[in-house]
């Protein structure tokens, strides 16, 4: 199970994505069954304006709490934006692109958490 400093990163992930009308947003735990991060946090957006609001929602969000991204993948641009927080990692699709390369299902092994559990 992920570590307290992780969870209260992707909770605040999770609050910063809600706040900007982020879709189905989903939370992984992958502490157990991988080393790149404690927690996926996932979600989609509807247009490219959107999934810009989000991303730059959870980096002002997470930057407010003392985490700084080490990497984003994806761009202004992009339908598939990748934010790297080293604890917790967070993706944000367009909703086709998300149904395309369906994380959900490829990280089955890992243990779901609901975004009020965390």
């Amino acid at each position: 199970m992920g570590n307290d400093i992780s969870r209260e990163m992707a909770k605040a992930a999770c609050h910063a994505l809600s706040e900007k009308k982020a879709e189905e947003i989903r939370v992984i735990d992958i502490s157990q069954i991988s080393t790149l991060a404690d927690y996926f946090v996932i979600a989609s957006g509807s247009n490219l304006n959107q999934i810009q609001a989000m991303v730059d929602a959870v980096e002002e969000e997470l930057y407010k709490n003392g985490h700084e991204v080490k990497q984003i993948e994806g761009n202004r641009g992009s339908t598939w934006v990748l934010m790297d927080y080293r604890d917790i990692i967070v993706h944000v699709f367009s909703r086709e692109d998300r149904l395309f390369y369906d994380l959900e299902r490829i990280w089955t092994d890992g243990r779901k958490v609901e975004v009020e559990d965390l």
